[in-house]
């Protein structure tokens, strides 16, 4: 997949695409529908397949003291982009001259003029512009006038009931609920980060940690979570145990991850590692001490290997899950 974030520099071979348009935040079930139909026409008409995103992601510009929310860095979602399969993704900055383009102009100037798109995919609750002012009618009517076709697709069903998105994804793991998430996912969730020097606690007790700071990506509940980790980006899977929170019993050092891996021996201090949420175990507690700590660690292990036992195989993609 080719990535261009120099929108003007696109040569004229990548012009005239059928393009799924979204923020693409986690690239989850629902954006999968998108791009998919976006290859499909590509295929029938001959002409590149490809996505439009935006970053930053607009609620940075319009919320820049948000919590974190992102599902992932912007790196990760292109990996992620890039195994569905798409011939191209463009990389739209949104800056405050762009939020106060209207919907006509950014059709016009965009669309047509920077990319020359042939046909766009998006969802029927698509909104564009300056104040949100565009929408699907207003999109198909466009597209006449500008020589374009539009496909709007219903959302995707969740199996809770819902709809599969972002903002649903997000809900469930803040409310611990992993697997679930995954479901929307069709992966599960995965963290990356480089592991740092902590204050080794965990090798005093036996259950040596390696931890990292999640940065500007969402925050999952807190708690114990059964998880696998990859190192470096390569190589197998391990199981482990991992604790994302505030270490109650220890001492508060903000929020961290901290992962145990239950067969693994090794330094990891300053390799990259990824660490995909499989299952919660329970939530974050404080213990009288250091005794009482371990001996709930040595439980939670237990239940991780069972979790993990019984866990249902999810799809990844390189370098982001």
């Amino acid at each position: 997949m080719r990535i261009w974030r120099d929108l003007a520099a696109i040569p004229a071979a990548e012009r005239g695409a059928a393009i799924a348009i979204g923020n693409m935040d986690g690239v989850h079930l629902g954006h999968r529908a998108l791009i998919d139909r976006a290859r499909a026409i590509a295929a029938e008409r001959g002409c590149p397949s490809a996505a439009l995103t935006f970053e930053p992601h607009p609620r940075l510009l319009f919320q820049p003291d948000a919590a974190p929310f992102l599902l992932y860095g912007p790196e990760e979602k292109l990996a992620l982009l890039a195994a569905t399969g798409l011939d191209a993704t463009y990389v739209q900055s949104f800056d405050r001259a762009l939020s106060l383009l209207p919907a006509a102009e950014f059709v016009a100037e965009i669309l047509v003029r920077k990319f020359g798109v042939s046909h766009v995919v998006v969802g029927e609750d698509f909104h564009f512009g300056h104040k949100r002012g565009g929408d699907v009618a207003l999109l198909r009517e466009l597209g006449g006038r500008h020589g374009f076709g539009v496909t709007t697709l219903a959302p995707v069903p969740a199996p809770d009931g819902g709809v599969c998105s972002s903002s649903r994804i997000r809900a469930l793991l803040a409310e611990g609920k992993p697997a679930e998430a995954a479901a929307l996912l069709d992966r599960y969730w995965t963290l990356q980060g480089v592991v740092e020097r902590g204050d080794q606690i965990g090798r005093t007790i036996g259950y040596p940690t390696a931890n990292f700071r999640l940065g500007k990506v969402l925050h999952p509940a807190r708690g114990i979570y059964a998880v696998e980790a990859q190192i470096d980006g390569h190589g197998p899977w391990h199981a482990g145990a991992a604790n994302f929170g505030i270490r109650p019993t220890v001492a508060d050092r903000g929020d961290l991850m901290e992962v145990h891996l239950l067969d693994f021996t090794g330094d990891l201090y300053g390799r990259r590692i990824s660490v995909r949420l499989v299952d919660y175990v329970r939530p974050e507690k404080k213990f009288d001490g250091l005794d009482a700590l371990q001996a709930q660690i040595a439980l939670d292990c237990r239940v991780v290997r069972e979790m993990l036992a019984a866990a249902r195989p999810r799809g990844s993609a390189a370098g982001a899950s």
